[in-house]
């Protein structure tokens, strides 16, 4: 398809992705518009430094390529790269969603899916304010490079929410909630009015009957929601091998085989998981895979992409990434998640005298020290769910944190969504999904 000139390594990757976007506030709509855009990057790598392009006319890559050619040094030994022997050629065609493409449901079918939620959202007289939005994506990418690489696969998801603000005199507490999935007609399924009736009478709850929390240091069960958002924000980016380039106290923080949480605990990140991690190929192209990243409590793995695993003189998993054909790849995460325990979850809240559970969270971050905003949060009181609480932040040592944990449910759920993403190095938001069991950590700071 393209002229690959010897001496160096080059590919390039397409996208063409359609989108819809429609946003309701209190009943009138704001925006219902739908697109289609089509964009390439390609890069070629001359043994020592990457050149980058990227334009929206798909017939002028040659000419884009010939550009990048003419500025870089060609190097007969190209082949011979740590990074370029990494990069893989798989040649190979995934087409998963073209059968039940969202560009084919019209978009006042779209629409019509949140107009009936409308009386729901409205079902508590203390609903001040209501937004409603729908969002969908179907991209179909292809890959090729100088070493052969001929890919091209499908990726699609839907999803609608549904936000809402309560208030009582001064009091207001707002949240939202939603569902995604990779088809319209799942969607639907899951997108129900009797889900958008039973939140707001559980934020009214909240509005008129959580207390502030007592701060200090409790047991606490963390939701498969708020697992995962602890297990992205706290130890999924630390694990993002570009972190430790050159930074000789990470390595060694980091170093494979540490023991690093309890013996219940294992972390994987994986691209295979349907939901809004799923990926079959990164952006360079390599298969993903299931990584471990803590495997039994000890540190197994982490995520690369070729350059990074040939710097760490480790092997790609699939995790150089780009949210679009704008930028560059660069390690991210895919799915991440605690795998399940063997403790139903009744028996997890039944050990618990009095302690906290966090259900939604507003934001989480953490490196080495985490920090979770629960939104919806209950008091524990002699293994049964209590009142609402108002908790503003659980924080801890992310290690100390992990060591920490004495339960994980039998079950565990991953976590997608379209609306928003992960966001690093300018490039948000990246679809991403997380999740986990019921986790139970003995102690957490609670304020």
């Amino acid at each position: 398809m393209y002229r690959f000139r010897e001496g160096f390594y080059s590919d390039v990757r397409m996208e063409e992705r359609f989108t819809t976007s429609i946003r309701y506030r209190n009943g009138v709509l704001e925006e219902s518009r739908q697109s289609t855009v089509k964009k390439a990057f390609i890069r070629v790598y001359d043994g020592k430094m990457w050149y980058y392009a990227s334009t929206y006319r798909l017939s002028a890559v040659q000419d884009e390529l010939d550009k990048l050619y003419a500025v870089a040094t060609p190097d007969e030994n190209i082949g011979e790269s740590p990074v370029v022997k990494r990069l893989q050629a798989n040649r190979e065609t995934v087409i998963k969603f073209a059968g039940k493409c969202v560009r084919n449901v019209s978009i006042e079918q779209k629409r019509k899916l949140l107009e009936d939620k409308f009386s729901a959202a409205q079902s508590s007289e203390y609903v001040r304010m209501f937004v409603g939005l729908y969002s969908d994506r179907y991209s179909v990418y292809e890959f090729c490079s100088s070493k052969g690489a001929d890919i091209k696969y499908d990726m699609q998801l839907c999803g609608a929410r549904m936000a809402l603000a309560l208030a009582d005199g001064s009091d207001n507490f707002s949240d939202s909630e939603g569902d995604t999935a990779d088809s319209f007609d799942k969607l639907v399924a899951q997108f129900t009015s009797d889900k958008i009736k039973d939140f707001a009478a559980e934020l009214e709850n909240f509005l008129l009957h959580a207390k502030p929390v007592q701060a200090g240091v409790y047991p606490v069960i963390l939701s498969p929601t708020a697992a995962g958002v602890f297990a992205h924000e706290s130890f999924g980016h630390k694990s993002e091998a570009d972190f430790m380039l050159g930074d000789e106290t990470m390595k060694r923080e980091w170093q494979l085989g540490k023991k690093v949480g309890a013996d219940i605990l294992s972390i994987y990140d994986s691209g295979a998981e349907e939901g809004s991690g799923y990926v079959p190929f990164d952006d360079e192209g390599t298969r993903t895979q299931k990584t471990y990243l803590i495997k039994n409590g000890v540190l197994t793995g982490r995520l690369h992409s070729a350059e990074t695993a040939a710097d760490l003189e480790e092997e790609v998993t699939g995790n150089a990434r780009a949210i679009n054909c704008e930028f560059e790849p660069i390690v991210r995460m895919t799915s991440t998640v605690i795998e399940a325990g063997s403790t139903p979850v009744e028996e997890l809240f039944s050990r618990v005298k009095h302690g906290y559970f966090i259900k939604s969270y507003k934001h989480g971050s953490g490196m080495s020290t985490f920090t979770i905003a629960p939104n919806r949060a209950y008091e524990i009181v002699d293994g049964k769910i209590g009142a609402p609480a108002k908790i503003a932040v659980i924080s801890g040592n992310v290690f100390e944190t992990l060591d920490l944990i004495d339960g994980l449910s039998d079950r565990a759920e991953i976590i997608s969504s379209i609306f928003g993403g992960c966001g690093k190095n300018e490039q948000f938001p990246l679809n991403v999904s997380f999740g986990g069991p019921y986790v139970s950590v003995s102690k957490i700071n609670v304020q």
